[in-house]
């Protein structure tokens, strides 16, 4: 197993998120844009519905997201919010860097 990505989120965008895509949407994008970049299997991206947590983590970030005012989707990262509202890849990407992650030189998959 790689590394794992949690992206938090709702099925109701944010009043500042009405133009972008959902955190669902995200994930999936997301996990697309990583594989590329680093290879199949090497992270694991998953979504969490905030408003109905499933694991005691999800509990403490779903409390985080409504009591801090957080936007979403949120995207986690060891314990470490690496993306907020419009998660930038370059901020995900250096991330999984300073992780151990090494990018697939051309022509690898």
């Amino acid at each position: 197993m790689g590394v794992a990505i949690k992206v938090y989120g709702t099925e109701q965008l944010c009043a500042s998120c009405v133009n972008l895509p959902s955190a669902k949407e995200t994930a999936a994008w997301l996990q697309a844009a990583v594989a590329r970049k680093f290879g199949e299997g090497t992270t694991e991206i998953s979504y969490s519905d905030f408003q109905h947590p499933e694991t005691e983590d999800d509990k403490m970030w779903a409390e985080r997201i409504v009591t801090e005012d957080l936007w979403y989707p949120l995207v986690i990262i060891s314990g470490e919010i690496v993306g907020e509202g419009n998660p930038k890849l370059k901020d995900i990407y250096a991330k999984l860097e300073s992780m151990g992650l090494s990018p697939l030189q051309d022509g690898e998959k």
